[in-house]
């Protein structure tokens, strides 16, 4: 299973590897070195495997460092270096630093789980390269296994220094005397001023940096060409980075929208003079890619009308006042010259949601629909930043020559724009014109002096064209380089040199056919499911740590293991739908053991750029599992929780006797696969609804409006008190309350894979109450997870026919405090409604809510009230979700989930301090995590409210 998951990086490669390690020391990679000169097998490095050339795509052993060797080993701030690992992640290292006043400047766009041996690894740079360049400019000294089996560390040595390295008997010495030979011979510098690219070009990652290397006469700097060696040469143990005081205090954005791309380029020549951090370019495809991102949609609040091209300029200063003389001046000058139509400033903390949207493109761009997609094979190249808009010009017209058209985003500040032709990889032409796009855009980067590759490294994508890049001479020693450094073959074989062709090996085989699934959701807009799982390019988003915000991928964030995250699952499923023989490629053990720890959470859904949502696949794969198999005991329990609480309901006290008593419930736990340290919720004898039916409060004069509320399963037997203090609160606020037809949301049935059963209801809901609710008159709901169900699976869910009218009832359902924040903001709640008594409230969002509609509501609800102090803990997934944290094999794995951010939040708060989380399961997890009560966001407005 494990080599499956390691077959793929975010390249259009795909190779399954002899085997997959984690090394935890040096001593393993010791080990590892010696077994593959032993058994002449190559080592292939990786840390997030989110590299775009084919970099960690191989035949070897995957040496994946990114589990344990992630340790920050020393800080010298007199000297303004830090000593790492290679699996130390870049923004956790700054985070770090911060306290100290020190910053590592290079940052890619994957800054939240790309990590120091990849960067290194790959050079790498980023949006902020205009002034911090690549990594290799940081780098002090690296620590390395050579292919020998010795270790040597490499810096920067003077003439002295690498007089004493020549005279080592030794590989290490030999290397020395090589580089020694070739810097002395002025035949060979005058080659590498002749064919490399020009100095001017500062984004350069074509082949091995023998210019650099080389061209400084008085000293050998090692560390020069092992970066952007991409683990050919040797293994990294330990990487010196020099570091730089923090970034200026103060920034703003300049979004100049522009009517064509060649307009932008222009301009971005003017935004040069002023000395900014960054200038990004975005073109009408990404902008287009972003208008139905669950995560994205929203940071296009800058963008005016429709332009072709957006440069987003950023500066940075201390002074806020010679900041905002510099803005201006950027504006008056772009003005003047006539360039841009629009030229909104964005500041505060608007700017991480402009970067945020740019930062997405790569995965955004997954996201079009059908088989052709942007695909990565001439987007890393670099030209001179003058040379760049009569490039692009070129570049556009043999695009149009072969009937193509391209994405245009990154780094137009520095010369770089990811160029990304749309094709399909499928068909034996997408991967002619896979060869064809390369070797046309090989010959006009050589004719303007760039690079093939300014940031994303050479892999076995660009490894075919380094001698038409660098000349003959100058390839011929980069390939004496590999064999002095490496002569068995052993570190990451078939990269740079001695590379495969370039359409070899490729992720998808010519005439590949899309594989179709008679499933039961439709997966309307990826047009199938095979689709919807190839949306995943491996960009690696849900590799990031809680650190990092956000709740996707909660498994992978408590576990640190590929086979947790997002990706793997879809790799997991595009394996295994595309190759299984079996005529039911779903019963294949590989899909249960890496689907198996998805909490179905719905971080995915909301937070990976290409909106992967493995939450749904995960139920259409038990849905389609079970037609082999059968229905689990537990799995048919859970999911028919609904219709077991209200018979249990009838007999409550017997239920909860059985079920929760001292003696009777560890056995009842055994016997439905609960763990024994669960608090089995407790039944209510007296259902929601009937108590509604006789007891419901009357509405206060006057009346403001109108709703109908669903009661879900779990408010109508376990939250009983929520759904009152929901029905009072409303009426309270003078809204009159009606129930909604419908007795089930399908939410436990989704989850557990039962999706004729979730159908069923999903259409009778649909056909019941489409014509009921509207704008003036909404649906509302207490609990997240059944809620947003009619938002966000409903309208895949229903037959044909129903699916306009499934929207229409996703269009107008709220959770209560969406409700009550849209009415607050239409002036019909103020705060005069509620009491002024303080109260300190911190709130957890259910995670379903997080990914689909956000926690702003809640808290925006939350705080109407004038004495309330609202704070929003910035927790992922709580754990439990649903009934996962209470299965027997999943417990453990549920509450590390819960101990990464949310109970240690909540265990510092005071006895004082009031805890708000809509979701149940939540409520439940963090009692047990915590052993804190936690009320519903309506039971503390409902306490808060006048009653006078």
């Amino acid at each position: 299973m494990m080599r499956l998951l390691y077959a793929t990086d975010a390249s259009s490669y795909r190779e399954v590897p002899e085997a997959v390690v984690y090394p935890r020391n040096e001593e393993d990679l010791l080990l590892l070195v010696a077994f593959a000169r032993e058994h002449h097998i190559g080592l292939i490095p990786r840390t997030a495997g989110t590299s775009l050339a084919g970099q960690v795509v191989g035949s070897g052993i995957i040496v994946d460092l990114s589990r344990h060797m992630t340790s920050i080993l020393e800080l010298d701030t007199e000297a303004s270096q830090v000593r790492v690992q290679p699996g130390v992640i870049r923004d956790d290292l700054n985070r770090f630093l911060r306290p100290h006043g020190l910053y590592f400047g290079p940052e890619t766009s994957t800054a939240n789980r790309a990590m120091m041996g990849g960067m290194v690894g790959n050079n790498s740079c980023g949006s902020n390269s205009v002034v911090y360049r690549s990594t290799r400019e940081h780098v002090v000294a690296l620590k390395a296994i050579l292919s020998d089996g010795s270790i040597a560390t490499f810096k920067n040595e003077d003439s002295g220094s690498v007089e004493e390295k020549c005279s080592l008997d030794s590989l290490e010495g030999a290397l020395y005397r090589q580089a020694r030979g070739w810097q002395s011979d002025p035949s060979i510098l005058r080659e590498i001023d002749r064919e490399f690219p020009k100095p001017s070009v500062t984004r350069r990652n074509t082949g091995y940096a023998l210019d650099l290397l080389l061209r400084e006469q008085r000293s050998l700097d090692f560390t020069r060409v092992l970066c952007g060696s991409e683990g050919t040469l040797a293994l990294i143990t330990e990487i010196t980075l020099a570091l730089v005081p923090l970034p200026p205090k103060h920034k703003a954005l300049i979004c100049v929208h522009f009517d064509s791309l060649d307009e932008s380029l222009r301009a971005n020549l003017v935004a040069l003079r002023y000395a900014p951090t960054a200038v990004e370019l975005m073109d009408h495809y990404l902008f287009d890619c972003t208008k139905d991102s669950h995560s994205q949609k929203a940071n296009r609040f800058f963008v005016v009308g429709e332009p072709k091209a957006v440069l987003v300029i950023e500066l940075a200063q201390n002074d806020t006042d010679e900041l905002e003389k510099t803005v201006e001046a950027v504006i008056t000058a772009m003005k003047s010259e006539g360039y841009g139509y629009a030229w909104p400033v964005v500041r505060g903390n608007d700017i991480s949601r402009v970067w945020n949207l740019r930062k997405a493109g790569l995965g955004l761009l997954s996201n079009l629909p059908g088989d052709a997609k942007p695909v990565p094979v001439i987007e890393d190249t670099a030209v001179d930043v003058i040379d760049l808009p009569e490039y692009i010009r070129e570049f556009n017209q043999i695009m149009s020559q072969y009937g193509l058209y391209c994405v245009h985003y990154a780094h137009a500040g520095s010369g770089e724009l990811h160029l990304r032709p749309i094709l399909d990889l499928k068909t034996e032409q997408g991967q002619k014109m896979f060869r064809t796009v390369a070797e046309e855009v090989a010959k006009l980067v050589k004719k303007y002096g760039g690079s093939l590759s300014g940031e994303h490294g050479d892999g076995r994508l660009r490894g075919e064209f380094l001698k038409q890049m660098v000349g003959p001479s100058n390839f011929d020693r980069m390939v004496a380089l590999k064999r002095a450094w490496d002569p068995e073959g052993i570190f990451n074989p078939g990269k740079i040199v001695d590379t495969p062709p370039m359409d070899q090996f490729l992720r998808y085989e010519k005439g590949q056919q899309t594989k179709s699934f008679d499933t039961v959701f439709r997966f309307r807009k990826e047009d199938g499911m095979m689709r919807a799982v190839e949306q995943c390019n491996g960009s690696g988003d849900c590799r990031k740590l809680p650190e990092a915000g956000g709740t996707m991928c909660p498994s992978y964030q408590a576990s640190r293991e590929e086979r947790d995250s997002t990706r793997a699952r879809a790799n997991a499923l595009r394996e295994v739908m595309t190759r299984s023989p079996n005529a039911r490629p779903f019963d294949d053990p590989t899909l249960k053991e890496v689907l198996d720890r998805c909490l179905s959470c719905k971080g995915c859904t909301g937070e990976c750029p290409s909106n992967v949502d493995i939450a749904r696949l995960k139920a259409e794969w038990l849905h389609q599992r079970y037609q082999s198999t059968g229905i689990p005991f537990r799995s048919w329990l859970f999911g028919h929780a609904g219709k077991l609480n209200e018979l249990g309901g009838k007999v409550a006290p017997l239920t909860n006797f059985l079920l929760r008593g001292k003696w009777t419930s560890p056995m009842a736990k055994k016997l439905m696969g609960i763990h024994r340290s669960r608090q089995i919720p407790y039944i209510h004898g007296e259902s929601f609804k009937s108590w509604f039916k006789t007891s419901s409060p009357v509405s206060a004069s006057p009346m403001r409006g109108e709703v109908w509320l669903f009661v879900d399963a779990f408010t109508d037997r376990l939250d009983v008190p929520v759904g009152q203090a929901a029905v009072r609160l409303l009426a309270a606020l003078g809204y009159v309350v009606k129930l909604a037809p419908g007795t089930d949301c399908g939410r436990t049935y989704i989850s557990k894979g039962m999706l004729g059963e979730a159908r069923r209801l999903a259409e009778q809901n649909v056909r019941s109450l489409s014509g009921l609710v509207s704008e003036k008159v909404p649906l509302i709901g207490i609990e997240p997870s059944s809620i947003i169900g009619f938002r966000d699976e409903y309208p895949d869910l229903v037959s044909d026919e129903l699916v306009s009218k499934a929207q229409h009832l996703a269009n107008n359902s709220l959770l209560i405090e969406e409700f009550i924040a849209r009415e607050a903001r239409a002036g019909r709640i103020t705060t005069d409604d509620f009491d002024t008594i303080k109260r300190d409230i911190v709130l957890h969002g259910h995670c379903h809510q997080k990914a689909l509609a956000g926690v702003g509501g809640s808290a925006e609800a939350l705080a109407i009230p004038a004495g309330h102090q609202v704070s929003v803990i910035p927790s992922g997934c709580c754990g439990m979700a649903g009934s996962f944290g209470y299965e027997e094999e999943h417990q453990e794995l549920s509450m590390k989930i819960g101990d990464m951010v949310l109970f240690p939040a909540i265990r510092k708060l005071s006895a004082t301090t009031g805890v708000a989380a809509p979701g149940t399961s939540c409520r439940h997890q963090i009692f047990d995590g915590t052993a804190r009560n936690t009320r519903h966001p309506a039971e503390w407005l409902w306490e808060a409210v006048r009653k006078d």
